[in-house]
């Protein structure tokens, strides 16, 4: 008999540890199947900035037989430049000469020297409205016989995009933890911490204007940042 029990006794035993190991096992396989139950969603932030950095690089050219004459007529030109600058109300530190070239070649067919000077005068002010009212006036260098190039336009920089990154991310956070809610309730379930996030880059572009406008061309501009998160869903 005492053997009888004895085997019965750890039979039951091994009976409770097979039952005990499979519940245990099935919570395990439980948990980690809700473990994995997520939802990827994206968030998004805006904010109207106005640039606070306005750069004007002018670029001009002279042309003629002879190098003395041609640098006095671009003297002219940086002088006349400089002028429209000061009535235009901006300082001294704000202009700036930054290049200049001498390129020459003879001219066969006239038997000459052909000699071209080209300079680059720069505006970099943190007055940007000043600047582009200036900006809209640049006719007035044409008139006064300047031989501005093309394609030196007015660049407007928005300079502080770090002090509004902090919040700007936490925005978009709260905006993606919306939509993985909104998932959920209409799932039936519940959001839960986040799982991993990928945090997107920051654009500037025009506030205003067509689709694609760069935000350098207008002092009117739009942050944006849209960032991936992973939601666990309970």
């Amino acid at each position: 008999m005492t053997a009888n029990r004895t085997s019965l006794f750890a039979a039951a035993i091994v009976a409770l540890g097979i039952v005990l190991g499979g519940y245990l096992l099935g919570d395990g396989l439980r948990r980690a199947r809700m473990a994995d139950r997520s939802v990827t969603v994206r968030g998004l932030a805006e904010r109207d900035v106005n640039a606070d950095l306005a750069t004007w690089t002018i670029a001009y050219t002279e042309q003629g037989t002879e190098l003395g004459a041609v640098q006095a007529a671009i003297e002219q030109d940086t002088r006349t430049i400089t002028d429209f600058f000061r009535k235009a109300g901006f300082k001294e530190d704000e202009i700036s000469s930054v290049g200049s070239s001498v390129s020459q070649y003879f001219d066969s067919n006239r038997g000459v020297n052909a000699i071209t000077v080209r300079r680059r005068l720069q505006l970099r002010t943190n007055d940007v409205m000043k600047a582009r009212a200036a900006y809209a006036r640049q006719f007035d260098l044409i008139r006064g016989g300047v031989a501005i190039e093309e394609g030196g336009g007015m660049v407007y920089s928005f300079t502080k995009l770090n002090d509004v990154k902090p919040q700007m991310i936490a925005e978009a956070t709260k905006d993606a933890r919306r939509g993985a809610e909104q998932f959920a309730k209409d799932s039936g379930t519940s959001v839960g911490g986040i799982k991993q996030a990928t945090q997107g880059y920051f654009s500037i572009g025009a506030r205003y204007g067509q689709e694609g406008e760069s935000g350098s061309e207008s002092p009117f501009q739009k942050v944006r940042v849209v960032t991936t998160i992973d939601f666990y869903l309970d």
